[in-house]
């Protein structure tokens, strides 16, 4: 026999395994396709083969009369909440006829093409324009609740798979081509309808976030400025300056770092301006992995119970404070903010943070920010210690700090439940989206 014969007989069983093993895989009514296993009675279809797409345009912006007029005008900002419903901007019916902006109608899916929002996609609930960065797309065949989920669940993948470093970009043709797994109509359906109900569950949870929110904040400005008053307590309160009130402050260096956080049990970080928040308060992830030729500044390190305010950037960014409820160890201050370490029998590091966002506080602080451009402005060290505060005494600070944490112990419960339903709605998406589980029998599905 010939090596020839020979290698082709010894192969051939080989093969004949590996095609048996893949073949034993897959389980009865489904079958194997370029995006994996699927229900025999589901397609694989390119987008383009179900739906239209186009892209719109941005009128000339040195021609007012083309803005501020009738017509809702989408940009790849306003698709975040996955609804379209209201958008800030407009333009005018000049304005869309002389440009290339295109209108969307009710129903549409728009997604955006680049920029920080590339890849989210979102359905439209009213009639508008679209500019050059979002792309419309269309269906009268498939069921547009159910490509939005496909394509929504689909956002990191396409991102990874066709950007490669820098800012994603996307492009039409690129969409077009995608291959999407489609059920028949029924099935699209009841995929769509179980994922919606769970979106509304997650939206009613983010509106009642917020509403909680709203009332912690209203709830600061009276109790933080002594308009209401807890019972129990009367009297003025003290007028101080900040060095008053804390045992020491601390700044730390703002060298070249790498753009992402601490790991393992050696390296030291350094936090960013943005750690302080108006919106959210104190955001300890915001930092970044320090060179090692600065580890080991125990003299800057941050704990639990310093405030932190930023000195120096955007001037929308300087003056912002937050107290440290949380933070790893080896975290120190940048160049760019000033730590403050509470004295503890004078003030409560919430309601000296909340203190030094006060008008009275700020006003104080405005006055001293220097810069030649909005951009990046800065005050000294000096002025935040001798930055006047209103406290109450150490006692009624205390008991306004314990009703604040009610209140965000309630927030942070929220906020678990809604991350729980993310992770639950992640997980029925794999399986829904895939055909692993199946919500309509085969039958009644075809």
């Amino acid at each position: 026999m010939s090596t020839k014969a020979t290698q082709f007989r010894d192969a051939s069983p080989c093969r004949g395994k590996k095609a048996k093993a893949q073949a034993q895989d897959v389980r009865p009514g489904y079958k194997r396709t370029e995006l994996g296993i699927i229900p025999e009675s589901w397609e694989v279809v390119r987008l383009d083969e179900r739906c239209v797409t186009y892209s719109g345009g941005t009128p000339d912006t040195s021609r007012p009369d083309f803005y501020g007029g009738e017509i809702p005008w989408i940009t790849s900002g306003d698709l975040n909440a996955g609804r379209v419903r209201e958008v800030a901007g407009r333009i005018t019916k000049n304005g869309l006829n002389s440009s290339s902006a295109k209108m969307v109608r009710r129903g549409d899916l728009v997604l955006a093409l680049y920029g920080a929002t590339a890849g989210v996609v979102a359905i439209t609930e009213i009639d508008a324009a679209i500019n050059q960065a979002v792309l419309a797309i269309r269906t009268d065949v498939c069921d547009h609740e159910y490509l939005f989920q496909h394509l929504a669940n689909r956002k990191t993948q396409i991102i990874d798979t066709y950007t490669q470093g820098g800012q994603p970009n996307l492009s039409g043709a690129i969409i077009r081509s995608l291959l999407i797994a489609l059920p028949p109509h029924a099935e699209q359906r009841a995929i769509a309808e179980a994922l919606s109900d769970v979106d509304g569950l997650l939206g009613a949870l983010e509106a009642l976030i917020a509403k909680k929110r709203a009332i912690k904040q209203a709830a600061m400005q009276q109790l933080l400025t002594g308009k209401t008053r807890l019972p129990g307590f009367s009297g003025e309160w003290e007028s101080r300056q900040v060095r008053d009130v804390i045992t020491r402050y601390f700044c730390g260096p703002s060298p070249t770092c790498e753009e992402r956080n601490i790991s393992g049990e050696e390296e030291w970080g350094v936090l960013k301006t943005t750690a302080a928040t108006v919106e959210n308060g104190w955001a300890w992830r915001q930092h970044k992995a320090l060179p090692r030729a600065y580890w080991g500044r125990e003299h800057q390190k941050v704990r639990v119970g310093d405030v932190i305010i930023t000195k120096a950037g955007p001037r929308h960014r300087v003056g912002v404070s937050a107290w440290v409820d949380y933070v790893p160890d080896r975290i120190i201050v940048s160049g760019k903010m000033i730590g403050l370490r509470p004295h503890a029998q004078k003030a409560v590091p919430l309601v000296l943070a909340a203190a030094l966002g006060s008008k009275h506080t700020q006003r104080f602080l405005d006055e001293r920010t220097t810069g030649m451009a909005e951009s990046q402005v800065n005050f000294e060290n000096q002025n935040v210690l001798e930055a006047p505060l209103r406290l109450p005494p150490i006692d009624e600070q205390r008991a306004i700090a314990t009703v604040l944490f009610d209140m965000d112990a309630e927030i942070a419960a929220l906020e678990t439940r809604r991350d729980k339903t993310r992770a639950i709605k992640q997980g029925m998406m794999q399986q829904l989206l895939t055909g692993r589980v199946r919500l309509v029998k085969p039958e009644a599905a075809a």
